[in-house]
C-alpha cells in the first residue's frame, strides 16, 4: 500500500477540521480577506488611481472600485507587458493565463504567486473533502490523470504565459506526482488526436482510479478506450473510483459517461477559473459546491436582472439570497478588482455558502469550452453570405454534443429567405470565418475534438412557428442567437 492511501484518510481529515474554521464562519472570513486585498495594493498604480488609503468599509469600496469587464482594465494588463511592476498587484505576475471569454476576444489574466497557491490548494482540497466525507480513499490508491492542455509555456516579456490546465500541470500535489499520468512529454504534444493515443497508450494496463478533465475531453478519452478495447471503461479500470470535473456543465454528458463506464462512478464538481479557484464540491448530500470565502477573493455579486442597469445593486455575501442569480464579481490577489468574469451563479445555501453555476450574462455556446460569441456568429455569417449570396431571415447556434457518427460539432440552424447557389461552399466559408476569429474553435477543429460545422436548414417561417410554440411571438422576444444546450434547437428541428 503507497505512502498517500496511509496518510490520505488522516490527512483529509486535518485539512477538513482546518477549513471548518473558514467554513462556519465566512463573513468574517471574507472582512479579513477585503483587508488584506487593499492594504496589500494600496501602493500599486491601481491602488493609489483608486485612494485605497482612503477605504475603511464596503461603502468606501464600492464608491472608488467601479466594476469593469476585460476591456475596461486591458490598459494596466499593457503597462505590465510592457515592462511595469506594481501595477495591479505589488511586483510582477507569476504567470499570464491566456484565456477567451464571450465579451472579448484573446485574455491575458494575471496569476500572482499568491493567487496560484490557492488555485492549487483548491484543487487539493476538492479531492481531501471527498476523501474526508466518504472515508473512500481508493482513489488515491492507484494512478491519476488530469486531461488538460500543453505545460509548455511561452513568454511575455520575461513572465510565462499559458493555458490554465497547462500552468497548473506544473503543480500536482506530492501526494499524486508518484501515480500521475499522463507524462510531461506526452502532455506537451500539441495534435490532440496523436495526444489521446499517447495518453491512452501511457494508461491502459494502469491501476487508474481517479480521472479528471473537462467533460468533453474526457468523454472522447472514454469513447477511445472502448473503441480500442472493445470494453467498458469500468472493466479497463475496475478500481476506478472518482471522476473530478469542471468548466462546463455536466449534464448532457452524464448518460454518455453512464454508458461508456459502464456504471455510476462517484464525482466532485469543481469551478476553477483563470481569475481564481472559487468553488468545489464539498459533500454530496448537499447541492452546490463551496464557495471558497478564504483563498485570497473578495467576491460581489449583482442580480443579474439589474446587471445592465446605470446603477445596479451590488452587494457583498452578507447581502445574497438564495435562488436569485446574481453576476459573479472578483477581486483577488491577483490585482483584479470590480472584475466581472460573466458568469451567473445561484446560492442554494447560506450555511455554509454553496452555489451552482447558473449561467452566462450574455448567450454563448462554450459546450467544448470554445466560448463562441455573438460578434463572432454574426461575423462568420456576414462573410459566408458576401462569398456566396444569400438571405437570412434567422439563425441558432447550438451544440451537437452525440451525434449517431463522427465527433461532435456546432449546428447551425438558418432560415433563408434565398438560398445560396452552393451550401456546401457557404458551410466551409462559414466554417473559416469562425475558426479564423475564435482561437479556441480552431484549436478543436485541427485537433479533431470537434468536426465542422453543419447547416440545418429551418423551412420558411419556421422560426416563427417556434416562437408561437414557446408563447413568446410578437413584442421585444427574441430567438437567441446561440445556446449551450439543444432547448431550442431540438425543438427546431421540427421545422
Amino acid at each position: 500500500m503507497g505512502l498517500k492511501s496511509i496518510l490520505g484518510k488522516p490527512y483529509a481529515k486535518l485539512i477538513d477540521r482546518f477549513n471548518k474554521k473558514w467554513i462556519n464562519k465566512p463573513l468574517e472570513a471574507q472582512e479579513r480577506v477585503l483587508n488584506s486585498l487593499i492594504k496589500t495594493a494600496k501602493k500599486t498604480a491601481f491602488g493609489v488611481d483608486h485612494q485605497f488609503t482612503e477605504i475603511n468599509s464596503y461603502e468606501d469600496f464600492k464608491a472608488r472600485i467601479p466594476i469593469v469587464d476585460y476591456e475596461q482594465i486591458k490598459h494596466y494588463i499593457e503597462r505590465i507587458q510592457e515592462g511595469e511592476k506594481d501595477v495591479l498587484w505589488p511586483g510582477f505576475p507569476l504567470y499570464f493565463c491566456k484565456t477567451s471569454g464571450t465579451t472579448s476576444g484573446v485574455k491575458y489574466i494575471p496569476i500572482s504567486k499568491d493567487s496560484m497557491f490557492f488555485q492549487v490548494k483548491c484543487a487539493k482540497d476538492a479531492i481531501l473533502s471527498y476523501v474526508s466525507e466518504t472515508g473512500d480513499n481508493n482513489p488515491l490508491k492507484g494512478g491519476n490523470i488530469f486531461i488538460q492542455g500543453s505545460p509548455e509555456l511561452d513568454k511575455q516579456n520575461s513572465i510565462p504565459l499559458g493555458r490554465l490546465s497547462g500552468i497548473a500541470a506544473h503543480y500536482v500535489p506530492w501526494y499524486l506526482q508518484s501515480s500521475n499520468y499522463p507524462s510531461f512529454e506526452t502532455n506537451c504534444i500539441e495534435e490532440w488526436e496523436d495526444k489521446l493515443d499517447a495518453i491512452i497508450d501511457e494508461t491502459l494496463g494502469q491501476n487508474m482510479t481517479l480521472i479528471s478533465g473537462i467533460p468533453p475531453w474526457v468523454q472522447m478519452y472514454f469513447e477511445r478506450i472502448v473503441a480500442k478495447t472493445g470494453k467498458k471503461v469500468s472493466s479497463v479500470f475496475p478500481n476506478f473510483s472518482l471522476l473530478v470535473f469542471g468548466g462546463v456543465a455536466f449534464e448532457p454528458y452524464r448518460e454518455s459517461f453512464k454508458q461508456l463506464v459502464g456504471k455510476e462512478v462517484p464525482s466532485v464538481e469543481t469551478y476553477p477559473s483563470s481569475e481564481g479557484f472559487i468553488a468545489y464540491q464539498d459533500t454530496r448530500s448537499e447541492e452546490g459546491m463551496l464557495l471558497c470565502v478564504n483563498h485570497g477573493i473578495f467576491y460581489e455579486f449583482i442580480p443579474v436582472n439589474e446587471y445592465f442597469d446605470e446603477n445596479p445593486t451590488r452587494v457583498a455575501l452578507d447581502g445574497v439570497e438564495l435562488g436569485v442569480d446574481y453576476a459573479l464579481i472578483l477581486n483577488t490577489n491577483a490585482g483584479l478588482w470590480g472584475y466581472s468574469i460573466g458568469d451567473t451563479v445561484r446560492f442554494v445555501s447560506k450555511k455554509p455558502y454553496r452555489l451552482v453555476v447558473s449561467g452566462r450574462i450574455k448567450h454563448f455556446t462554450s459546450a467544448f469550452g470554445e466560448h463562441v460569441i455573438g460578434k463572432e456568429v454574426e461575423n462568420a455569417l456576414r462573410l459566408a453570405i458576401e462569398k456566396h449570396p444569400a438571405e437570412v431571415n434567422e439563425f441558432h447556434v447550438a451544440p451537437q454534443i452525440s451525434p449517431k457518427q463522427g465527433p461532435p460539432f456546432h449546428e447551425w440552424f438558418i432560415e433563408f429567405k434565398k438560398e445560396p447557389k452552393n451550401l456546401e461552399g457557404f458551410m466551409l466559408c462559414l466554417d473559416e470565418g469562425m475558426r479564423s476569429q475564435n482561437t479556441y474553435y480552431k484549436d478543436l477543429i485541427d485537433g479533431n475534438v470537434l468536426r465542422p460545422l453543419v447547416v440545418f436548414r429551418v423551412q420558411k417561417g419556421g422560426f416563427i412557428q417556434y416562437m408561437k410554440s414557446v408563447g413568446k411571438l410578437g413584442g421585444q422576444n427574441k430567438v437567441p442567437r446561440l445556446a449551450n444546450n439543444r432547448d431550442i434547437a431540438d425543438i427546431l428541428k421540427n421545422f
